[in-house]
Order: structure tokens, then C-alpha cells, then sequence
């Protein structure tokens, strides 16, 4: 007999985050969170651990709030726990949450707070008032990227700020984030987006950030309802993907401990009354001795189950909160733990500090290794051949991608 819940997870979104997520929440209470996205979503829809459902034009605007109001509508006696798996929808449900938490739960900030963090220009402005530092950055539209004149050194990393409308635009070379050496390269990428594809949305410029994929370091944090921070953890990206449709993604994470950054951010997050997940990227400077600021992030994405395999289930955070009105201390997780979803013979290949990977063998051989994507517990025929099918690509992607002069920094 299939246990009942008082509540249901609701995500959208991403269907890589949504598996993580819903992982997390099975793994706490049993419960299968419904998956919802406007496209088919093939990668999740054998897994066991949740229950998928295709709603055409969820993204539009007009289809948006009477979509989910359909959805509350059918489970009337459950408390509908509403969350994003990627900035597009977290944008949907913070500008239409006045409407949505008449049926939801919304354990988001309002929508000029959101807006503030999700610009990166605002962000950078707000969070130099609390001591972090960021690499310099333009933004160029479609009008004035040819009149742009650099004002900091090459190599420079540019990005897409409108990923949304980006990720439909198919043309030649097509990369989620690109690395220009010098102006030749600079204006071959800016001609190839402009001109050679429909995106008319800014590009960003920003100064790229020397050192391996080591160097990168991700923050996630948890506001409860009251304003005051509940967890934190440090974890250290020992691999990112090198594929052009991937680049900059983890792979794999190192838990860290390092609570000067853990009390930076808990102190910014409570002083600007945040609520709710925050996910801050970060690289190290090799050249200053400093963390640069590069994203805050307010979904989590799917390396965030590096925190929930560690030992504190994220998922379980914002249920306790928001659904039980649980008492929780803050925590500043220590436990060292990997994460990944590659291959081992991938990270050991491609990982290039060899500390960590002595490291990694080390909490592999002591059971304290999660691949959040290959869940043995969730493992039916086709989801199986699925799984192994993308392991397998993983050798191909980097034998192909992989280069080792360490240009991430997105």
C-alpha cells in the first residue's frame, strides 16, 4: 500500500536538478515529488523516485499560474511545496508569488530582492558593500558590442545573460560560455552570436579568473522563514564538464570546510533578510590570495546533492521549515564526502591536483563517495541503459573537450 503524505514537492524545471531534488526528498520522507516542464523530460521518467508530467506552454506567461492552479486543484487535501530546478522558473514563481501562494508554498524572496541578486551587475553592487570581491565586468547589447572597448586584460570570459532564449538559438560553434584569448577572438564570438544566430539579448564580458577546475568553490546555503541562516556547507569542484554545451557544470565535489567563508555569507544573507536556498560560485584567485565572486544562484542545481550525501539532506531543510514549522540550530557541515557523476576512470584522468585525487580514492575506498545520478535504489532496466549510456559519453566528452589550462569561469 502506497504510503500517504500531508505534503507534496512540486518542482520545475531542469531535469537533472529535478532528479537530485526529488532524490533528496524520497530519501528523507518517502515521499515522490511531482516533476513538471513544458518539454518532455526522457532522462527522469523511468525513475522511481518521482512522478513526471509534461504541462504544454508552462512557460508561457499567460499559461503560467492557471497551469499550477490546476495542478493545486487536484491534491486539495496536501500542502504543495512549490520549487525551481533552474533561474527561469525561480524568475516565474518570484513574479507571480502573490498569486501562487494562495495554493503553494513559497519558500522564495520577494521579487525586488530576487531581481537584485539575479542581475549581475546589482549583485556585484550589493554584495561589495559586505567585502566580497568580483572580477570586472561589462555588459554589451546588440546595439553597442562593436563601439565596446575593453577596459581590463585578455583572456576574457563571455556568457549570455538571457540563457533562456539562448538555449534555442542553434548555429555553428555554439558554446554555453566562451573564453577569447585576444580581439581577433573576441569579435569571431560576438560576430557568431550576433550575427550568425537569433539571440538579440546582452552578453556579458567579465575577466577571466586564472587556475584549474580546483580553484572553484561553491557555497550552499539555507534561510529558514525567520531570516536566520540554518546550514552551510563548502564544497570544492574538483572537475567541471569541458563540453560546449556543459561547460563550466561540476562533476564532481570535495566537501570543504572553511568557516571565514561560511560566516561571510550567513552575515550577508541574514543583513539583506533573505529567505529560502542560495547557491554562490566562486574561484580563487592564485594571483591576490582572494575569492572572487561570480554567481548567486537562488534554485539549487544538481551538484547541490554534494550537501544532502554529506549528511544534511537540503531538501529536508526547506520541508521542515515551511511544512512541519521545525526548530532548526545553524549547522556549518564538516563531514568530508565526495561527490560526482562521472566515471571514476574519468576523475581520476582528468582531475589534475593529485592530492585530491589521493583523496578521492581514500573516501571512495571508506564508503563516503555518492554518484547522485547512478542511485542504485532507482535502478529499473531502461534507467539503467540510460545511466551507462551517459557514463559512457562522459569518456568521450572529455577525451574530445577536456583541456588543461583550466578555462572555467562561469
Amino acid at each position: 500500500m502506497a504510503i500517504e503524505h500531508a505534503f507534496l514537492p512540486v518542482l520545475l524545471g531542469d531535469e537533472m536538478n529535478a532528479y537530485g531534488m526529488a532524490r533528496a526528498f524520497y530519501e528523507a520522507y518517502g515521499v515522490k515529488p511531482l516533476a513538471l516542464n513544458h518539454t518532455n523530460m526522457e532522462k527522469i521518467q523511468q525513475s522511481d523516485l518521482l512522478t513526471f508530467r509534461e504541462v504544454p506552454r508552462l512557460h508561457i506567461e499567460e499559461r503560467f499560474v492557471t497551469a499550477l492552479k490546476a495542478i493545486a486543484q487536484e491534491f486539495p487535501e496536501k500542502k504543495l511545496l512549490l520549487l525551481a530546478c533552474d533561474e527561469f522558473y525561480v524568475k516565474k514563481i518570484v513574479e507571480h508569488k502573490d498569486e501562487l501562494t494562495e495554493d503553494f508554498l513559497v519558500p522564495y524572496v520577494d521579487t525586488t530582492l530576487a531581481h537584485q541578486l539575479l542581475t549581475r551587475e546589482s549583485m556585484y553592487e550589493l554584495c561589495a558593500q559586505f567585502g566580497f570581491q568580483y572580477p570586472a565586468m561589462h555588459v554589451c547589447t546588440v546595439n553597442d558590442y562593436e563601439e565596446y572597448e575593453m577596459t581590463f586584460d585578455y583572456p576574457i570570459v563571455i556568457k549570455p545573460m538571457n540563457m533562456t532564449k539562448y538555449a534555442t538559438c542553434i548555429f555553428p560553434g555554439k558554446k554555453k560560455v566562451y573564453i577569447a584569448h585576444d580581439k581577433v577572438e573576441k569579435d569571431s564570438i560576438f560576430h557568431a552570436i550576433y550575427k550568425e544566430s537569433a539571440y538579440r539579448d546582452d552578453l556579458m564580458i567579465q575577466q577571466y579568473i586564472p587556475g584549474e577546475d580546483a580553484n572553484m568553490c561553491v557555497v550552499n546555503a539555507y534561510v529558514g522563514q525567520d531570516g536566520k541562516a540554518k546550514l552551510l556547507a563548502v564544497g570544492n569542484p574538483i572537475l567541471e564538464e569541458h563540453s560546449p554545451e556543459g561547460i563550466g557544470r561540476y562533476v564532481a565535489i570535495m566537501t570543504a570546510y572553511n568557516p571565514t567563508l561560511m560566516e561571510n555569507v550567513k552575515t550577508f544573507l541574514e543583513a539583506i533578510q533573505f529567505h529560502g536556498f542560495a547557491t554562490f560560485d566562486m574561484k580563487y584567485d592564485e594571483r591576490d590570495g582572494h575569492y572572487k565572486l561570480l554567481s548567486i544562484e537562488l534554485h539549487n542545481e544538481l551538484s547541490n546533492y554534494y550537501v544532502t550525501a554529506s549528511g544534511y539532506n537540503l531538501m529536508q531543510y526547506v520541508a521542515d521549515d515551511y511544512v512541519r514549522g521545525s526548530k532548526q540550530p545553524l549547522t556549518y557541515v564538516q563531514n568530508k564526502h565526495l561527490w560526482t557523476i562521472v566515471p571514476n576512470g574519468v576523475l581520476f584522468k582528468y582531475v589534475q591536483n593529485e592530492q585530491l585525487i589521493i583523496e578521492a580514492k581514500s573516501l571512495i575506498r571508506q564508503g563516503m563517495a555518492t554518484d547522485s545520478i547512478f542511485n542504485y535504489k532507482d535502478m529499473n532496466a531502461k534507467r539503467w541503459l540510460n545511466v551507462t549510456v551517459d557514463n559512457l559519453n562522459f569518456y568521450r566528452k572529455y577525451k574530445k573537450y577536456f583541456n588543461n589550462k583550466g578555462l572555467s569561469n562561469s
